[in-house]
């Protein structure tokens, strides 16, 4: 559950996208403290929620303004993506070293650390697949999670328990 009344706003202020240096984007971006995040708020319903240090590079690669992905480096991303929202063809993509997450409308979480990727989706549905092996994808729905490994193990979907999901939302303040 989220508390906005914890929330204290540094910064709200427009953003360029990355990859789009002359293209204004239709994001806000504010920083919060309890939780400390980075939070991309966009005039199309997209919220990326970052854990701060993230290195979470927001990618507009037709400078229309629209956000088609963002790169992640580390730590984790909360991703809400309404349903209805303008995408592209094979879905808004999260890129980490080890996975790609692609969606059309849903609420997800993707968290990267050095060995692993973890994908887990709270509402719709998230195809992920491994970086490099797009042929080697999986769909998660609701509840389930699954983590992508530099190992290269294959992709198994786990319903997550209760524990794992309360300590990964729990960073983002819900």
């Amino acid at each position: 559950m989220r508390h906005p009344a914890r929330a204290a706003v540094l910064a709200l202020v427009p953003i360029l996208l990355a990859g789009a240096a002359s293209a204004q984007s239709r994001c806000t971006e504010e920083t919060r403290f309890d939780p400390p995040l980075r939070v991309l708020r966009c005039a199309d319903g997209l919220v990326l929620e970052t854990e701060q240090g993230s290195g979470l590079r927001p990618i507009d690669r037709d400078q229309d303004g629209h956000l088609e992905g963002a790169e992640l480096g580390g730590r984790a991303v909360l991703v809400t993506l309404p349903p209805g929202r303008r995408v592209r063809r094979d879905g808004f993509q999260i890129l980490t070293p080890h996975a790609i997450a692609s969606v059309r409308g849903t609420v997800y979480a993707v968290d990267v650390t050095q060995a692993r990727t973890s994908v887990f989706v709270e509402q719709g549905r998230v195809a992920v697949a491994r970086r490099g092996s797009p042929q080697e994808a999986v769909t998660l729905g609701p509840g389930e999670g699954v983590d992508v490994d530099a190992d290269r193990a294959p992709l198994t979907v786990r319903r997550w328990p209760q524990e794992r999901v309360r300590a990964l939302l729990e960073r983002f303040g819900r």
